[in-house]
């Protein structure tokens, strides 16, 4: 099956469409057919012998209404390499967001699983409802959210406080004028955990294994509450938290200080490296100076908001670390941020449509916070520090939303077996604590810690056998470790010692 370009406009078009078919149009069925071939040219192709098929699958918009309104489903596939003795079933993947594709990371994430994994499962990726190939959803501008340079991020004024909340209001109109917002309910993370059941029925599986990073751990605890008997082996990586997706934000917000924190330490102990000062608080003055630099005068379109955006990024890998403090001392000696910019553009219609997708999900997970609750929020994490990292304060916007869920989306299950929660112990992106709750609702799982470490993504990423063999070998035998693991871990990037250029 080939995969023509799919415009982000289509979802209201293919849904309206649908809505005007007679209910003997779109009957309902146990299970939708999924047939392979081809795939679009954004999925890699995996090295030789192995292969990548994709498909589409139609599910309902609403599950509800099994008759109604249909959307489809990109799936990917790359089949088990070992022998049949050998098969363990599907492998759902999903590499988080929300608004993260995930055709082609079937492939991608398939290439770093331990050798054993690949053998025993067909790994299967799928673009989420509203993303990617799977009817993407469009916002428009976004309230201004991909204008260069964008406004500053952090309102330090009741009246910036204001022009920050209207920039959330405008978003919410924005979404709501790019997807019909009789849409918008049902583009939620529940909502995809069903289409995963029915891409398991249409593939003919009788469980569904599934590893889950980041936002996707969420997805995965969802899929547990709804199927807990249809769960086969899952791994959360990097867990989410059951808590409100404003909550979670704000979580994340304080645990980005705590990383920039150590960041600043870790940089003033190379000072012949990074130039940027003998101590941590002479880094930190050397960065306000960068970013202060770069709100009274942005350079080609690069200001604070492209800044913290940059910043927020390298914060959640530490090998992104040296990268963040050269180009933070390249712009203090020639006034280029261009070592601090990202190879690809923010508004490229990838992004665009993560942005999108990324706050219509967290918008229909559940109640969103009241406006004074979000400018409290603000000031509490300024109180901590006034020069904070608020990139990943996205559920704000939810503040306006057209559409007020009922509802939060259901987490976990004490029918679901034992799950492998997986989480680095200072990762600042989705930090520990996440999984200590999430456990709570998942009884039976066990938690991985990979102590010392100060990453996000940590199975088939950090390079640690410990991890590593541990789910490996929950994933193809169904060993459960006693108790808890803890995995030594990395530490803080080892640099090499260098003058700085100038």
């Amino acid at each position: 099956m080939s995969f023509p370009p799919r415009p982000t406009a289509l979802l209201c078009a293919l849904v309206a469409a649908a809505g005007l078919l007679p209910t003997a149009a779109a009957p309902a069925r146990a299970s939708a057919s999924l047939t392979f071939g081809a795939c679009p040219d954004s999925v890699p192709g995996p090295p030789a012998p192995d292969r990548v098929e994709c498909g589409r699958l139609t599910v309902p918009l609403d599950r509800t209404r099994p008759s109604g309104p249909r959307i489809e489903i990109a799936v990917s596939r790359v089949p088990a390499s070992g022998t049949p003795a050998e098969r363990r079933g599907i492998l759902l993947v999903n590499p988080g967001g929300p608004g993260g594709s995930g055709l082609p990371y079937a492939v991608t994430k398939r290439a770093k699983l331990p050798a054993s994994v690949r053998r025993s499962y067909d790994v299967i990726g799928f673009d989420p409802r509203g993303v990617g190939h799977s009817t993407p959803v469009d916002c428009g501008a976004m309230g201004g959210l991909f204008a260069a340079p964008g406004a500053d991020p952090v309102p330090t004024t009741p009246r910036a406080e204001r022009t920050y909340l209207a920039s959330q209001r405008h978003l919410a109109d924005d979404c709501a004028a790019g997807t019909d917002t009789g849409v918008l309910p049902y583009l939620s993370t529940e909502q995809t955990a069903y289409d995963m059941d029915a891409i398991r029925a249409a593939l003919g599986e009788p469980r569904t294994s599934f590893l889950g990073v980041s936002y996707g751990s969420y997805l995965g605890a969802a899929y547990a509450a709804r199927f807990p008997h249809r769960v086969g082996r899952m791994v959360l990586d990097s867990v989410v938290g059951p808590w409100d997706w404003h909550d979670f934000d704000v979580i994340q917000s304080r645990a980005m200080l705590r990383a920039r924190d150590t960041f600043f330490a870790w940089t003033a102990e190379h000072p012949e490296r990074f130039g940027l000062g003998a101590g941590a608080d002479a880094v930190r003055r050397s960065y306000l100076r960068v970013r202060g630099g770069l709100a009274a005068r942005p350079v080609n379109g690069f200001g604070p908001a492209e800044f913290d955006r940059a910043v927020y990024r390298a914060l959640g890998r530490t090998e992104r670390w040296a990268g963040l403090a050269d180009g933070l001392r390249v712009y203090l000696t020639d006034g280029s941020p261009d070592g601090l910019r990202p190879t690809s553009a923010f508004d490229s219609p990838e992004s665009r449509n993560y942005e999108a997708a990324n706050r219509i999900v967290k918008c229909a997970d559940g109640p969103g916070p009241t406006p004074r609750e979000v400018v409290a929020d603000i000031r509490r994490i300024r109180r901590l520090d006034p020069q904070p990292v608020l990139t990943g304060l996205e559920a704000s916007a939810c503040a306006y939303w057209r559409h007020r869920p009922d509802h939060r989306t259901p987490l976990g299950s004490p029918a679901a077996p034992p799950v492998l929660l997986v989480a680095s112990a200072h990762d600042p992106v989705t930090p520990i604590e996440g999984a200590r709750r999430l456990r709570e609702v998942l009884p039976g799982s066990r938690l991985i810690t990979l102590d010392d470490d100060y990453s996000h993504g940590v199975f088939a990423s950090r390079g640690n056998a410990c991890v590593d063999g541990t789910v490996a070998a929950y994933l193809v035998d169904g060993t459960v470790p006693a108790a808890d693991v803890r995995c030594s871990g990395p530490g803080l990037p080892v640099t090499a010692t260098a003058a700085p250029s100038k």
